[in-house]
Order: C-alpha cells, then sequence, then structure tokens
C-alpha cells in the first residue's frame, strides 16, 4: 500500500482500528492523555516533529517560527513535555495551518484560543487548555527530530491518526504491516455485526470469526506502566 492508501485506509477506520492492528504487532502507539479540542471528523498524516524546552526566569524566548515550513497534509506533533502551565499553539497558528493544508495539530502540552480555533475548524489535540502564552517560558528547541510525546517515540514521517478518541501514532517502517491489520480486523467486525443483527449472540460470533486475536507470534499487548505512556 503506498502512504495515500494508508492515509485513507486510517481515515475511513479511525483510531479504534489502527490502535487494535498495532497491539497485534506488539506496539503501543496511542498518546494517553491528549484530547480533542477543535475540528471533526478523523485525521491522518505524516508527523512534523517539534520539541519545546523551558527557559530559565528572565530568559528572553520567543514563540516558536516553524508554522511556515509544515508542508500541506502533515500532522503538527509538538513535544512539550506535557506541561501544563503555558500555551505552544493558538487562533493564529491555527489559521494558517488552515490556509496551508496543514492537517491537525498533536500536542504533549496545552493550547489556547480553543473557541476562535474551533471557529475555523481546525483540529486540535492537546493534555489542556490554557491561556498562559509559551513566550519567555518554553523556546523551540528541535525541528524535524525524533521526539517522545506521552512515552511513545514519533520519529518525522511516522503516520499519525487521530479523532475523537484520542491520537495514535503508526511507525513509518511498519505502516503497510498496520494497514494489513486493519484492513483484517474491520472484516471480522463487519461480519459480527451482521451476526448481532441476524439475532447471533454476540459472544458467539466473536468466538467464529477469531475477534480476540493472539497478537503475532506471541508477542505482548503493550501494557503501560504508567499513567503517561
Amino acid at each position: 500500500m503506498t502512504t495515500d492508501d494508508l492515509v485513507e485506509l486510517f481515515r475511513e477506520h479511525g483510531t479504534g482500528a489502527v490502535s487494535d492492528a498495532l497491539d497485534l504487532l506488539g506496539r503501543n502507539g496511542g498518546l494517553s492523555g491528549l484530547s480533542r479540542r477543535s475540528g471533526t471528523g478523523t485525521v491522518v498524516g505524516p508527523a512534523y516533529t517539534l520539541r519545546f524546552e523551558p527557559v530559565a526566569a528572565g530568559v528572553p524566548a520567543p514563540a516558536g517560527e516553524f508554522i511556515d515550513d509544515v508542508p500541506p497534509g502533515a500532522v503538527v506533533v509538538i513535544a512539550n513535555g506535557g506541561r501544563l502551565y503555558c500555551t505552544v499553539w493558538g487562533d493564529i497558528l491555527s489559521e494558517v495551518a488552515i490556509r496551508t493544508g496543514v492537517a491537525g495539530t498533536v500536542i504533549d502540552g496545552c493550547c489556547r484560543d480553543v473557541a476562535e480555533t474551533r471557529a475555523v475548524g481546525y483540529s486540535v489535540w492537546s493534555r489542556a487548555g490554557y491561556m498562559k502564552s509559551g513566550k519567555n517560558r518554553v523556546r523551540l528547541a528541535a525541528v524535524g527530530q525524533p521526539v517522545e510525546m506521552c512515552g511513545t517515540v514519533v520519529e518525522p514521517g511516522d503516520l499519525v491518526c487521530a479523532d475523537d478518541s484520542g491520537a495514535v501514532v503508526v511507525p513509518a517502517a511498519l505502516a503497510s504491516e498496520v494497514g494489513t491489520q486493519v484492513r483484517r480486523i474491520v472484516t471480522i467486525e463487519a461480519a459480527i455485526r451482521a451476526d448481532v443483527a441476524a439475532g447471533v449472540p454476540l459472544r458467539d460470533s466473536r468466538r467464529r470469526h477469531g475477534y480476540n486475536l493472539a497478537p503475532r507470534d506471541g508477542v505482548a499487548v503493550p501494557v503501560p506502566s504508567a499513567d503517561r505512556s
């Protein structure tokens, strides 16, 4: 499958199917603790990664300059260490992103101007909303480098899938295999729905169609060791 094929497949079936496929391959990918603040539908695209870091009190730190460089269709992935005392995204960034075709933004931290971002229809996921500016509190430290988000390492170009249930990251090297598993999962679930509609007990249908699939080659399903994983 091409990247475009995978983007369409993941967009059609959403984070649940993608997450289940990752489980079967023994990978996590879930960005726990992030919730949708704005936008609708499922967003899928390659990760454009950024990392912010705090600055000492009194040290000047201007707003991060990156939005003009984000390619159309990408998902902005901002690693701000889960910080809740300042934002790294607001309405002007959302307006530029909409205009340039950026798919969405996922933040391990805060965003602000939530109502304004909702008004323009741009999709943002974050830990919280908070109005305090990131200027002179955090600075842009890295662009286009691997970042840690909610306990998951995100590489530039990994596929991010996000919807009302949260956000999940598919490593680029596994994307095609995840796509194959997604197709398998949705086929099984469609058969179960048809059975249930015909009056078949759910437990019987699950057993018939192998719903409780074991991970490939006995690999362990990833279980978080802490809240942020």
